[in-house]
């Protein structure tokens, strides 16, 4: 079944990091925001990398990006998806990615999962100019990953935003 991106995406003018999902999960689209299922480790992860406490709201989730410097968005704008089964993505139509780079302080790219990296390289990459990092997904479905093991792959971020 085809689904559209039903939110847009989170940065402002300094940000200066782009971390790029590959696109929302069902519990995503639902809640209308970035990694909304309860067992995805973004917000954990990000928390713990930031120092700042588990935001537990929309507003304070943007928050905590923004006053970092980090921009979220996802490679696709539309899709054939099946749940929120990244392998089953198909007939995809991309989000401009472009926008972002040239409209802020944007120099570093990171995917948050292998199907992020992959679909940013196909049809993502042309637009911003910028590679892309792949870090490990924070999804459920990444159990090999434990929390501290996504922090020590993550934290390369950290150089970028000036923490």
């Amino acid at each position: 079944m085809r689904q559209q991106h039903t939110f847009g995406p989170l940065w402002q003018e300094d940000s200066r990091i782009l971390i790029l999902g590959s696109f929302p999960s069902v519990k995503s689209r639902e809640q209308g925001f970035y990694y909304g299922h309860p067992q995805n480790r973004f917000w954990k992860l990000m928390a713990r990398l930031l120092a700042e406490n588990v935001p537990q709201t929309i507003p304070e989730k943007k928050a905590m990006m923004l006053a970092h410097h980090i921009a979220l968005w996802d490679v696709i704008e539309s899709c054939e998806i099946v749940g929120s089964s990244d392998s089953s993505i198909r007939e995809v139509q991309v989000n401009d990615l472009g926008r972002i780079v040239k409209e802020s302080q944007v120099r570093h790219v990171f995917a948050n999962g292998g199907k992020a990296f992959e679909l940013y390289e196909k049809y993502g990459k042309a637009m911003t100019g910028l590679p892309a990092v792949k870090l490990p997904s924070t999804s459920p479905a990444n159990a090999a990953f434990s929390l501290e093991r996504l922090v020590q792959n993550w934290d390369c971020i950290l150089e970028h935003i000036g923490v």
